[in-house]
């Protein structure tokens, strides 16, 4: 243990000093907890000062730590980049004058100058190994390479999150059921799995019948329990999960799932109940995305989105101004990931396009002490995406089981305001269409009218989802599965 004490002690002097991580310090943290748990069954009571925790920090402590961060992760991006070189030499700046007060004199990075030349961002200083890419849900994929440090510094934080946070163990096995192309998501959780000593099974995105035929299926593994314990999936395709399973009667009993770990899309209140209901498992959601790792935010027991401050810089900016967003009012979120988490792909104050809520009042629950917004509305898209967010456009349509799952909308600007078509499974009845506009307004959808369809080609053009992301398999024929408690 006293190796373990000199790598946290080498990791916290390097974050205070903006150095280079050591990615086997952080190896040797997760490698020590894990034997903790294999010696003691659980994590010692110190757990929480470890790396992303989300540990409290005395306040001047914090400030400190982010201006030096902030300047650090400035002056990399300046020095070693295409564009903060001409950004930062076109107006002057200086960043070792930026502080957390003056930092909106960086101009904001849309997400297209990353889309369009990702090399522009990649820093000289650095060693390209990994590409990876965004789905490509919002628009064209966003590319941002990642350094084989990076890359175990990960990995390692995975590792970490996935012990404490998803309480994962030996005996358990993880399934992700996330596209196959999403690199970085599928390395970081089958590495952190297996460092576990628990197992690791990839479906993808197939056919949710599939799916639910490998979720069901007994393993039969010694020291394992009997079926796929957890479910790492995106909330579109979880909500195919939950149309197939409805369809066909599955039940709870007829998977070992405990936990169901959901993100990438926004997740209604409905699916999380209907999906508890038919597979079971308890259902957690987090915030992160590629551009921005290791940097994003953890749900608390009170509902609100808590935003690490320990791997990046976060704020909620006017989606067209990028001035402040002010309490009650809804932004988008503008990410800074720091060096040294960050040595490749460098970011500043990267509009993620992200829309959230800031709190009227600074909340009181467990992590008051780290910022707090709202879980995530949706995407930035206009101002129809303000006035009815899609998270309340899915709270609405994914409570009504006579509308399919992924739920099929889209919004059409109007004078009178924005009108919302929806798909459903047949030709409309008038208490659907009497129901949906009654809870559309007592909710305070600012809709002009809402409009059925029961075919897809009369519908305008809907986004896609990752659910769409559909991958292939050979298995026309699908295996019976014996549920558990049927009868033969």
């Amino acid at each position: 243990m006293f190796g373990t004490a000199l790598s946290q002690l080498r990791y916290g002097m390097a974050i205070l000093r903006n150095r280079r991580i050591r990615p086997q310090d952080l190896e040797r943290i997760a490698r020590d907890l894990v034997a903790t748990l294999a010696e003691f069954g659980e994590p010692g009571a110190d757990s929480a000062l470890l790396p992303g925790q989300a540990g409290a920090v005395d306040p001047a402590v914090r400030r400190t730590v982010t201006e030096r961060s902030l300047r650090a992760t400035a002056r990399a991006a300046a020095r070693h980049t295409a564009h903060y070189r001409r950004t930062f030499g076109a107006l002057g700046l200086d960043p070792d004058t930026l502080t957390p007060e003056t930092w909106h004199r960086v101009p904001v990075t849309p997400k297209e100058a990353l889309r369009a030349l990702p090399a522009a961002f990649v820093s000289a200083a650095s060693a390209p190994a990994l590409m990876t890419l965004t789905t490509g849900t919002s628009g064209t994929p966003t590319t941002v390479w990642f350094s084989r440090a990076e890359v175990e510094i990960s990995v390692a934080m995975s590792t970490v999150s996935a012990v404490l946070g998803q309480g994962l163990r030996a005996h358990h096995t993880m399934a992700y059921a996330g596209c196959s192309r999403a690199t970085l998501p599928l390395l970081n959780v089958e590495e952190s799995v297996t460092r576990i000593g628990a197992s690791f099974v990839q479906i993808g995105t197939v056919d949710p019948a599939v799916a639910l035929d490998r979720l069901a299926t007994p393993l039969g593994l010694r020291g394992k329990a009997p079926q796929i314990t957890h479910l790492t999936v995106s909330a579109s395709y979880l909500s195919a999960l939950v149309e197939e399973a409805e369809r066909n009667d599955w039940r709870p009993a007829d998977f070992g799932l405990e936990s169901i770990g959901v993100g990438g899309e926004v997740l209604s209140d409905p699916l999380r109940e209907r999906a508890e209901a038919v597979l079971g498992g308890r259902i957690s959601t987090a915030y992160m995305m590629t551009e921005a790792v290791p940097s994003g935010g953890t749900t608390c027991t009170e509902g609100h989105l808590h935003h690490t401050t320990e791997f990046g810089h976060m704020e909620t900016l006017d989606p067209v101004t990028h001035e402040p967003t002010p309490p009650g009012a809804v932004g988008v979120i503008v990410q800074t990931p720091y060096v040294p988490y960050r040595d490749c792909t460098l970011l500043l104050r990267y509009a993620t396009g992200d829309l959230v809520r800031r709190p009227m009042a600074e909340p009181a629950c467990e992590l008051a002490h780290l910022p707090a917004t709202s879980p995530v509305l949706g995407r930035w898209s206009g101002p129809s995406s303000l006035a009815v967010p899609t998270r309340s456009v899915l709270d609405l349509l994914e409570a009504e089981p006579d509308v399919p799952l992924p739920a099929r909308h889209a919004l059409e600007d109007r004078p009178g305001g924005p009108v919302l078509h929806v798909l459903v499974r047949r030709t409309p009845a008038t208490t659907l269409l009497g129901r949906l506009r009654e809870r559309a307004t007592t909710a305070g959808l600012a809709l002009d009218d809402i409009v059925l369809h029961d075919d897809p080609a009369t519908m305008p053009p809907t986004g896609p989802v990752r659910a769409d992301l559909r991958e292939h398999t050979f298995e026309s024929v699908r295996p019976t599965v014996v549920r558990a408690g049927s009868r033969t």
